[in-house]
């Protein structure tokens, strides 16, 4: 038996009330997926990964000797196999070097492995007839509105880099920038700022093809000062106030921009918006300095928490949900030096906001290269951090007896399809979301 499969048996064989496809999972977002060509040749069919912010890839596209980027898929469905997995969603994150990969059987099943050993079946997600489509201006669909989530979530990533640059201002996990150069450098249509036509035609397309898409968000890089002659909020605004004109209620409507004072926050709920994220990336105030410095001068830590209770009074508490990065509370050379520590941080966030019956997620963290944090920590957050996050985060939730948070399909081990995470299969799927 590997190394890597060994340590997976551990903590499932320790933690028997975390489903084990969430252990799972949450090591594959960690590691990342390899694949084998067979493997590339049949996703490529598939649809195809769209790099809709970050590059969530543990190696740079130049180090991609199969043109992994151009033909791995979005995210992939665990399901059946030897441990009769229960569906799961996964978002594909490239690492050639990495444990788990995916290759086909000799009747032509796709299969995960784990260190050579068969874990379960993998299936893709078919292409969305509209991914095929581009604008009146050439520009591909899946460059203005991509869809994750299984095809729950529309992705609209308006300003694709952020002004929060170099060492002394960017988020030290973050790799927005990098990526938009890399991705540029290939020669891929990557729209730096999308204008509010593009985005209406592209949705335009959307509404008069496809009936699974739930909600969207909207989101991007950070804004410090002006960008075409706007300040952040009412550079954003103008999104959603143009979607809800058009398509009134057509879908959950999502806002991912910084924490915003109370009058502003006010403009976004007037416009329509539903669901407020102002991400507060880690919780101890001691590395939300360090690692991210440009949030921590323009704003700062006490305002941010501040910021997000008072977006609270307005959305109401259940409709603010800020995300953290799990696992950077251990990236070195700043980070805690064990699990205890780091999750005993954590959880005093998590108290703290759920108590307040705001309900922050967590996106895994994904240790790019391109970022200033992956090149010292490229194996991340130790698993047994991941799961024991997952118990300490469901535990807390129910506590306070909270319904899971809107905009994110239904919650429970084979409902879920949140990707970057595994914090929606852990919650009970009796529970009904608001």
């Amino acid at each position: 038996m590997g190394r890597r499969l060994h340590l997976v048996n551990q903590l499932v064989g320790q933690y028997p009330d975390i489903p084990f496809e969430a252990i799972y999972k949450e090591d594959i977002l960690r590691s990342g997926l390899a694949f084998s060509e067979d493997a590339l040749r049949i996703a490529s069919g598939y649809k195809p990964k769209a790099y809709f912010i970050f590059s969530f890839d543990l190696v740079p596209i130049s180090e991609m000797r199969q043109g992994e980027h151009l033909r791995a898929p979005e995210e992939i469905c665990l399901i059946s196999g030897r441990l009769s997995f229960r569906r799961t969603i996964v978002s594909v994150r490239l690492n050639p070097n990495s444990p788990y990969k995916i290759d086909m059987s000799g009747d032509g099943r796709m299969l995960l492995f784990l260190d050579d050993i068969e874990v379960c079946e993998v299936e893709f997600q078919k292409t969305p007839e509209y991914y095929w489509k581009r604008l009146k201006n050439g520009k591909p669909i899946t460059d203005i509105a991509p869809t994750i989530e299984w095809g729950y979530l529309l992705y609209l990533t308006i300003f694709r880099i952020c002004q929060y640059f170099g060492r002394n201002e960017e988020c030290q996990f973050c790799d927005i920038n990098e990526n938009f150069r890399q991705q540029k450098k290939t020669g891929r249509s990557y729209t730096t700022v999308k204008s509010v036509a593009e985005i209406l035609e592209a949705l335009e397309i959307i509404a008069e093809n496809d009936t699974e898409i739930q909600a969207y968000t909207v989101t991007g890089g950070s804004i410090t000062s002006q960008l075409n002659g706007q300040n952040e909020t009412d550079f954003y605004l103008q999104y959603p106030r143009a979607i809800e004109r058009q398509f009134p209620g057509r879908w959950i409507s999502k806002v991912v921009v910084q924490a915003l004072p109370k009058e502003q926050v006010q403009r976004l709920r007037d416009a329509g918006v539903q669901i407020y994220h102002p991400n507060y990336e880690v919780w101890d105030e001691r590395l939300f300095k360090l690692l991210c410095p440009g949030k921590s001068r323009y704003i700062g830590h006490e305002q941010w928490v501040q910021r997000i209770l008072d977006a609270a009074e307005i959305f109401g508490p259940s409709h603010v949900i800020p995300n953290f990065v799990a696992g950077v509370e251990m990236a070195r050379p700043m980070g805690f030096p064990n699990v205890d520590r780091a999750l005993t941080s954590t959880a005093e966030g998590l108290e703290f906001f759920m108590s307040r019956k705001i309900v922050p997620r967590f996106t895994t963290w994904c240790p790019e290269p391109l970022s200033l944090l992956g090149k010292a920590n490229p194996e991340g957050a130790p698993l047994e951090y991941h799961v024991r996050l997952l118990r300490t985060w469901r535990d807390i939730h129910a506590k306070h007896k909270l319904p899971p948070p809107p905009g994110y399909g239904e919650p429970g081990i084979g409902r879920a399809v949140f990707s970057v995470s595994a914090f929606m299969d852990v919650i009970p799927s009796v529970i009904t979301a608001s």
